[in-house]
């Protein structure tokens, strides 16, 4: 079954850092774009930052780049979201998604591949 995996959220501090990952089933997800999306309770779900299938191409959000950085994950076939001095605004729940293309669209419909989501909680 082809699926994603989140992991690593949790309770931490404003200020603090936290690593996310997302595990892919399939090799093949080593050349989809990808995509971290996050949502908090009564928002829509929101852009966070991608990664292209093939090309060098990195886009974030508004109000994330300098802060998180995605990378790939080659041994899980995945990525990874790097979070950096956190805010309690940070708070929700966060998704990995892929699609199978290159480019990175920051909407949601795009997406062909979703995680269950993984929670992080940053307290003030």
């Amino acid at each position: 079954q082809v699926q994603l995996v989140e992991s690593g959220g949790g309770l931490v501090q404003a200020g603090d850092s936290l690593r996310l990952s997302c595990a892919a089933s399939a090799r093949t997800f080593k050349t989809y774009a990808m995509a971290w999306f996050r949502q908090a309770p009564g928002k829509e779900r929101e852009f966070v930052a991608g990664i292209s299938g093939r090309s060098d191409a990195t886009p974030y959000g508004d109000s994330f780049e300098g802060r998180f950085t995605i990378s790939r994950d080659s041994a899980k076939n995945g990525v990874y979201l790097q979070m950096n001095s956190l805010k309690p605004e940070d708070t929700a729940v966060y998704y990995c998604a892929a699609r199978g293309a290159d480019a990175v669209p920051t909407t949601t419909e795009w997406y062909e591949y979703w995680g269950q989501g993984t929670q992080v909680t940053v307290s003030s």
